[in-house]
């Protein structure tokens, strides 16, 4: 398999600071190649004799794993470790965290000269730890190499202690550019409840799931999704993510209302049954896919060209993933008749306001990354001006909300009204949000030599 000149630039300068640091992380987004360029990498740095192991947190990017590290390095003998097969025979073996991170596990690993690490950003977790320590311990010289389309984790737990530099990063813009992504055409929906989820807590893994649901889980709510989504993307093969298991049932029953084929899949369904309801969409049999926290990352389906996020992201990370399965561009060969040119993004909660860009700057010590508040043009004197604006500033503008009906049989109290805006998730905004005490309660947005603050 020929890797493109980008590729190339990544595999090269993640295998130079190999050799020189012997840890480093490379950063790519979907679409990038980062199997192609994981695969190529590790060939490079396996010589006669060598031991290389490949970590991935579940099943299926366990086989992808292999399967695309034999089309791109043919000839090398490959093994697999997980729940059925547990075999170091091959020079390269695959590996599911779950089952090497297990001590009987760990006590059979062979000393390695190579430890690459898929979706990196959970390498600081306690299992991934015990296999690096392990891993280590055997043989201090091991080259330790990370790969991750988002690396700043939601919790601020840096990655420095595994990984203390960035070899390369390849950036969202660059893919769009160069063809390799679709852009993203992103409309933030406010139906009446902003206000709300503004006021949502966290918890320690993201915002509270359940308060999100008792407000987007209404009747009212779900009916202008629907209206929505038929506007701007009826015609497309779709993903939508919920806040709670009965959220998405309630929406996919609603398409369903709406005479659109949906189905749902979630955590607690067995994976045959996922399995199922996947290839279904992947044939075109399913229109749209409501999940709950299971589509987040590690699955892939081109044709896909609308994202519908029914639930808010306090973790910039939560959102670049899933928005990302929306951009990938469509092989002719593979899906013969199908043209995707962009993609709709349709957000009716808060993420985009929140973080502004899909694009990401590496922070390996955890720190809170600043978010860039979208901007909106003023009507009346053209100025870029934060996308929450109620007026403008500069001229005194007024940006007026539209009355929404609840409608028939709405279970919830009407909604006071709605506003949808459509904004660039590529462009750097001149503003940004700072958090003065890294606790949320205080937010400044500057821009220009102008502050505003939530409090």
């Amino acid at each position: 398999m020929r890797l493109r000149p980008r590729q190339k630039t990544f595999v090269e300068r993640s295998v130079a600071a190999l050799a020189s640091r012997g840890n480093t992380l490379g950063v790519a987004p979907t679409g990038a190649g980062k199997t192609i360029m994981l695969s190529a990498v590790t060939g490079e740095m396996i010589g006669d004799g060598a031991k290389a192991c490949v970590l991935a947190h579940r099943d299926e990017l366990t086989a992808q794993n292999r399967a695309k590290f034999q089309r791109v390095v043919p000839g090398i003998a490959t093994s697999v470790i997980d729940a059925t097969e547990k075999s170091w025979g091959g020079q390269v073996a695959f590996a599911m965290v779950p089952t090497l991170a297990r001590a009987s596990n760990l006590a059979d690993m062979p000393r390695l000269d190579l430890l690459v690490v898929d979706e990196a950003h959970h390498a600081v977790a306690d299992s991934y730890r015990r296999i690096i320590d392990r891993v280590r311990e055997a043989n201090p010289d091991a080259r330790i190499f990370g790969v991750t389309a988002t690396p700043n984790r939601g919790d601020k737990k840096g990655l420095r202690e595994v990984f203390d530099n960035v070899a390369d990063q390849v950036r969202l813009g660059e893919l769009i550019a160069s063809g390799h992504l679709v852009p993203p055409r992103t409309f933030v929906i406010d139906v009446g409840v902003q206000d709300e989820l503004r006021s949502v807590r966290k918890t320690m893994s993201d915002f509270d799931m359940a308060e999100v649901a008792g407000i987007m889980d209404r009747a009212p709510v779900t009916d202008e999704v629907i209206r929505h989504w038929k506007e701007k993307a009826g015609d497309r093969q779709t993903v939508v993510f919920c806040s709670t298991v009965a959220h998405a049932e309630h929406v996919t029953d609603a398409f369903r209302a709406a005479g659109v084929s949906a189905a749902l899949i979630h955590g607690d369904l067995a994976a045959e049954t996922r399995k199922a309801i996947l290839a279904d969409y992947a044939a075109g049999v399913i229109r749209v896919v409501v999940n709950v926290a299971v589509l987040t990352e590690g699955w892939d389906h081109p044709p896909t060209s609308c994202v519908v996020l029914l639930r808010p992201s306090s973790y910039k990370s939560t959102m670049i993933q899933m928005v990302g399965r929306g951009l990938r561009t469509v092989d002719p060969e593979e899906h013969p008749g199908i043209v995707k040119t962009d993609c709709v993004v349709l957000d009716f909660g808060t993420s985009s306001l929140i973080h502004g860009t899909l694009e990401q700057d590496v922070d390996l010590d955890g720190k809170t990354e600043a978010g860039e508040a979208p901007t909106k043009s003023c009507p009346g004197c053209g100025a870029d001006i934060p996308l929450a604006a109620t007026e403008c500033p500069l001229c005194g503008e007024a940006f007026p909300r539209e009355d929404l009906d609840a409608g028939e049989g709405g279970a919830a109290a009407p909604l006071s009204g709605f506003m949808m805006t459509e904004i660039d998730l590529l462009k750097r905004s001149s503003f940004a949000w700072v958090d003065l005490y890294g606790t949320d309660d205080a937010l400044m947005a500057t821009g220009f030599a102008a502050w505003g603050g939530i409090f």
